[in-house]
């Protein structure tokens, strides 16, 4: 498959910022910037809309904790996101090809997103906010720069992907500790609120 490289890209960045990687696409091919960009891609609506949400993922994505219940409920969405726009440049509806980039481009950007979640869960048991918006900035522009890369060198810019997904994988493996430390203090703090209603609800004796 010539797209492979494409597919795989964008898979990658699919699991970082999907609307990033669906905007980007569909602009890049009204513009005539690239050939490889179905029309699906390029419609107003679509682009209206992953502009939309693009927006809201910049502000979410910036603030501690708030990132993380994001990167929850993304959990689905951005690996769909990854296998439909990677079964799109494919092409051929229904073809072996489109469902093998489907899988690519989905399995792929669950792995770049679950490398994401645990970067982001382990920045946030520091008190600073300023860590979130840099690790946003960095990710924003990131997915950017590849992706526009992607679009006149995909081969390049697939192995810049791969690299960074393994750097990722291994960096998370390193923050293990500090994750799990994350997910005891919210556990801790659901517990205190609980006793805190529990204690607030009793009758006056």
């Amino acid at each position: 498959m010539s797209v492979l490289p494409l597919v795989f890209t964008s898979g990658w960045a699919s699991g970082v910022n999907a609307y990033a990687v669906i905007l980007l696409f569909g602009i890049f091919g009204a513009t005539g910037v690239s050939d490889e960009v179905p029309e699906s891609l390029q419609r107003t609506d679509v682009l209206i809309v992953a502009g939309v949400l693009f927006l809201c993922e910049a502000v979410a994505d910036k603030i501690p904790y708030v990132d993380s219940i994001w990167d929850s409920v993304h959990t689905v969405i951005r690996p769909v996101a990854g296998a439909v726009v990677a079964a799109l440049l494919a092409g051929e509806s229904g073809s072996l090809s489109e469902i093998a980039a489907g899988a690519i481009g989905g399995s792929t950007a669950l792995m770049s997103h679950l490398v994401k979640s645990g970067t982001r869960m382990a920045i946030n048991t520091s008190p600073e906010p300023f860590s979130n918006v840099a690790m946003s900035v960095a990710e924003d522009l990131g997915v950017a720069g590849i992706i526009t890369f992607a679009v006149f060198h995909p081969v390049a810019a697939a192995i810049i992907a791969a690299t960074l997904l393994v750097l990722g994988i291994v960096v998370v493996v390193f923050l293990a500790s500090r994750i799990r430390r994350f997910l005891r203090r919210r556990a801790q703090r659901h517990e205190e609120k609980q006793l805190a209603a529990t204690v607030g609800g009793r009758p006056p004796g």
